[in-house]
């Protein structure tokens, strides 16, 4: 169930929505050096709406090892997705 309080921040999810996917896709556009894949997303109206992924993360090379990553990205109500946050490593 999703919470459309202002501020309120929904669980996590599994189900990644194509408007969460597309936000992911727009703030990683040009990204290099590092690939994500996000593996659940929560999400926060604002004046547009926030994004909370916890993400596989995997350096780009040959047998890298993946981590985990915690990346949120804020899509405005018109304009391209961005990273909000620093993107932060878990263990």
């Amino acid at each position: 169930m999703e919470s459309n309080l202002a501020g309120g921040w929904t669980p996590y999810s599994t189900k990644i929505s194509s408007d969460a996917q597309k936000a992911f896709d727009e703030a990683f556009k040009g990204f290099a050096g590092v690939h994500y894949t996000p593996l659940v997303v929560a999400s926060q109206v604002v004046k547009g709406i926030n994004y909370r992924f916890f993400c596989n993360a995997q350096i780009i090379y040959p047998n890298a090892p993946h981590h985990g990553a915690l990346v949120q990205i804020y899509k405005p109500l018109s304009g391209p997705a961005i990273l909000s946050a620093p993107i932060k490593p878990v263990d």
